[in-house]
């Protein structure tokens, strides 16, 4: 029977795959994976790689990506559909499964590090911060999210926000949350080309932060507390990609 893997390619750092994903690199016959997997992950891969990666406002590619699974899946034993960070945090994996189980398709899930777990921030600490939660500052077709339910979390996370920073901070704003916030924006977290700018939520909402696309952005008092020393940690485990 023929079988997916949706496998997790973690934030870029190949030694943060799973054991699991490592072996199914190896061992796939066919690999299809995202625009955004390291090189370094991508050259574990010993069978053919197949890059169906979109970009922003290509949200129509996703019908085309379901049909190359289906394709692939019934041409060979098993199939691995590597996705950054978590199949299954903004990753359209859900939707992945759901085509491919539709079509008679077995399908099994390798959870892999989300991008917004590889910061070197602790999300939760405390004294500082009971939770978190995550949002995406883009929403299907291109729509804005509504960020209410969200304003209120002691930890924020944004993930494909960078290019609507300034409409995010000032909405943030808008909401209650406080303009000295600390921030903190990462871009290719855990590679050796990792990029840190911190700034105050009222300097980001006044269009003053230039930032690399893509980012993780980080709102909340973790980031005044553990901005500095997350550098410290997260640059000591990056890797050289090859």
């Amino acid at each position: 029977m023929a079988k997916v893997y949706l496998v997790g390619a973690g934030p870029g750092d190949p030694e943060l795959l799973t054991l699991k994903a490592y072996r199914l690199l190896k061992e796939a016959p066919v690999v299809l994976h995202d625009r955004l997997v390291g090189k370094g992950i991508l050259a574990l891969a010993r069978g053919q790689r197949v890059d169906v990666g979109k970009s922003e406002g290509e949200s129509g590619k996703q019908e085309v990506i379901h049909r190359l699974l289906l394709r692939y899946a019934q041409a060979y034993p098993f199939v691995v559909r590597l996705k950054g960070g978590d199949p299954f945090v903004l990753g359209r994996g859900g939707e992945e499964a759901l085509f491919l189980a539709a079509h008679g398709i077995e399908v099994e899930v390798v959870p892999g590090v989300s991008s917004f777990l590889a910061t070197g921030l602790p999300l939760t600490h405390r004294g500082l911060s009971s939770g978190f939660a995550v949002v995406s500052g883009v929403l299907e077709g291109g729509g804005y999210p509504d960020l209410a339910p969200f304003a209120r979390a002691p930890t924020l996370v944004v993930l494909m926000g960078v290019k609507r920073r300034v409409w995010i901070a000032q909405e943030l704003l808008r909401l209650g949350r406080r303009p000295d916030e600390p921030t903190l924006f990462v871009a290719e977290a855990t590679t050796s080309r990792e990029e840190r700018v911190q700034a105050a939520l009222h300097e980001v909402a006044a269009g003053k932060v230039a930032v690399s696309s893509p980012a993780v952005w980080v709102l909340g008092e973790v980031v005044r507390v553990f901005g500095a020393r997350a550098k410290e940690v997260s640059l000591a485990s990056a890797t050289v990609e090859v």
